[in-house]
């Protein structure tokens, strides 16, 4: 239970941290382009969307906690790599399919769930081992 919790956090902190960069600072010019697409800031719901990371990186871990039988850094990043295509290709370019957004910020989607998905995978197959 103790590695399980340790994972989650650590998961979170990760993506939560990542998402920062990739949404606040990379890209911040596409949101700008985009503003009627968001609400405004004033009126974003910041603690639902911190409490679905964290309850999306509590089941990434519970998956790969329940489900794989060989545990540790390998198959951390594989499982990664396959969940981070199986979310970013559809945040990315199917959000890009039907929504009026800058194709940099399709590909910053896709690409950047990739590689969190990946870090959440080193993370947890760091800490739930063998």
């Amino acid at each position: 239970m103790k590695k399980l919790l340790l994972a989650t956090f650590g998961v979170f902190l990760a993506w939560s941290a990542m998402d920062f960069v990739i949404h606040g600072l990379m890209l911040r010019s596409s949101y700008a382009a985009t503003t009627s697409l968001w609400r405004p800031m004033g009126e974003m719901k910041m603690t639902l969307m911190y409490f679905t990371v964290l309850i999306s990186a509590l089941a990434f871990v519970l998956i790969y906690s329940l489900f794989f039988s060989r545990k540790g850094i390998s198959t951390g990043l594989a499982y990664g790599l396959l969940f981070g295509i199986g979310t970013g290709l559809p945040m990315g370019y199917g959000s890009y399919s039907v929504m009026p957004i800058p194709y940099f910020m399709a590909f910053t989607w896709c690409f950047g769930s990739m590689i969190e998905a990946m870090v959440g995978g080193l993370i947890v197959g760091s800490v739930i081992r063998e």
